[in-house]
């Protein structure tokens, strides 16, 4: 199926939302990272995002307080703001066999940074492929809409992500933007890439040049090696023909 490569706010705003209806499990205690991180290492494929809480002056930023990983089923909502970034879940982080799949990947690894240095590995960014469909939208509510067909609700993005406890409103929205990552992701490993048909058609068309040299070049061949075969009398007798009927 072809997507749009745009979308309107306006469209956007008329499709349903899109609600993760999984387990969502609040993650704010060392004893928990163990369990936690050898279920994420049973999957092949999780969602991945991060959330800061905001501020409101300039030029002054606040370290990342919340870091969302979720399988289809499950996902899990590590408080940074209340422990750190534990090692086992930086394997996580680390493992090229699992993919952490994301929108604006290279930001939320930036902020993780500031609190541990780790090697990043099997990450993939929606954004970054997302092109490969034809769709040239950005944002993670828009790349939503035009695979889905369902809206990402954003009305959280800006409360407390470090208030003592997470509503109910901030973990359904924390889950459903990483939850909805895996979604995205394996919509569009189902679709036929439009660059990869492209190309496919370039090479294609190359191949068809090639052959129409190839039957250029043979019947040349056969003309020449036909007119070295005849006899001298036939010959001549064929270039009379020629010149007779250029006259």
């Amino acid at each position: 199926m072809a997507y749009l490569s745009t979308i309107t706010n306006e469209q956007t705003a008329e499709l349903p939302s899109a609600r993760f209806d999984g387990e969502i499990l609040v993650v704010e205690r060392e004893e928990q990272v163990a369990e936690v991180c050898r279920i994420l290492a049973s999957h092949k494929v999780i969602g991945f995002d991060t959330e800061t809480r905001p501020s409101f002056k300039a030029g002054v930023t606040n370290r990342v307080a919340l870091l969302q990983l979720s399988t289809p089923k499950q996902c899990f909502l590590i408080r940074l703001c209340r422990m750190k970034l534990h090692k086992e879940i930086l394997r996580i982080l680390s493992n090229p066999r699992i993919h952490k799949i994301g929108a604006d990947v290279a930001g939320d690894l930036r902020a993780l940074h500031q609190l541990r240095n780790f090697t990043e590995r099997g990450f993939i960014d929606l954004q970054q492929i997302a092109p490969d469909w034809g769709i040239e939208e950005k944002s993670l509510r828009k790349l939503s809409a035009i695979v889905l067909n369902e809206r990402v609700s954003k009305a959280q993005r800006l409360s407390n992500w470090e208030a003592s406890t997470l509503t109910p409103q901030q973990q359904m929205y924390a889950a459903t933007d990483a939850w909805v990552c895996i979604k995205i992701y394996e919509k569009l490993l189902r679709s036929p890439r439009i660059k990869a048909s492209q190309t496919a058609g370039t090479e294609q068309k190359a191949q068809d040049n090639e052959l129409k040299d190839v039957k250029q070049n043979n019947d040349t061949k056969q003309v020449a090696k036909l007119h070295i075969s005849l006899p001298l009398h036939k010959r001549a007798h064929n270039n009379n023909k020629s010149e007779n009927k250029e006259e």
